[in-house]
């Protein structure tokens, strides 16, 4: 897990080169940093070199952690849980938008995943995902936890989830890890004030 911080690290620190260096021969070495990163961060995780490119051509501009926003949306001792197209659970949420407040992509992840319009509360957690060194990820991520309620209603399809149900702590389903852990949950269930990872 080391390694993969360190690779993470060289290319951020490559990307920014590649981002503002005016040196024609600077920029080929950055360039060449960040392929030599790239590579072992494909042998490191044991996928074709192709596919870590493709995870990284988009990618421009000043390297910084993305952001996620999340909801946390508690009914008596159950909090509301969405399932992906692989079997796995989360808080509703996703990436957060351009344009658009942290609460006000909350309030457009929750109904896009769920159909339902919810009021968007306090901000009760940031996690930073590379913090989490058992939960490897490619990129880092600020996870923003927002408390929200929402009215009864039924699920809506879409294109993101599959299902969304209430869930007690004591019996979740199998959590996608990546997005919402036991841990956060109870953090959420538990402590009053913000917490901050």
């Amino acid at each position: 897990m080391e390694q993969l911080a360190f690779l993470k690290r060289i290319l951020a620190i490559s990307g920014a080169g590649l981002t503002y260096g005016r040196d024609k021969f600077d920029l080929e070495r950055y360039q060449q940093l960040q392929d030599l990163a790239t590579a072992q961060l494909a042998e490191v995780g044991d996928a074709p070199i192709q596919t870590v490119q493709q995870l990284f051509e988009n990618e421009s501009g000043y390297p910084t952690p993305k952001v996620d926003v999340r909801a946390f949306i508690k009914r008596d001792d159950q909090v509301l849980l969405v399932e992906d197209g692989h079997g796995k659970w989360a808080l509703p949420g996703g990436f957060a938008e351009v344009g658009w407040s942290a609460r006000e992509n909350v309030a457009k992840e929750v109904q896009e995943e769920t159909g339902l319009k919810v009021t968007v509360g306090e901000l009760r957690a940031i996690y930073d995902t590379n913090r989490r060194p058992d939960i490897p990820q490619t990129f880092q991520y600020y996870k923003l936890i927002f408390a929200a309620t929402a009215p009864a209603g039924n699920f809506v399809h879409n294109s993101e989830t599959i299902a969304m149900a209430w869930f007690k702590l004591t019996e979740l389903p199998p959590l996608s890890l990546k997005r919402t852990t036991p841990e956060q949950l109870q953090q959420l269930f538990t402590s009053g004030n913000p917490h901050i990872d």
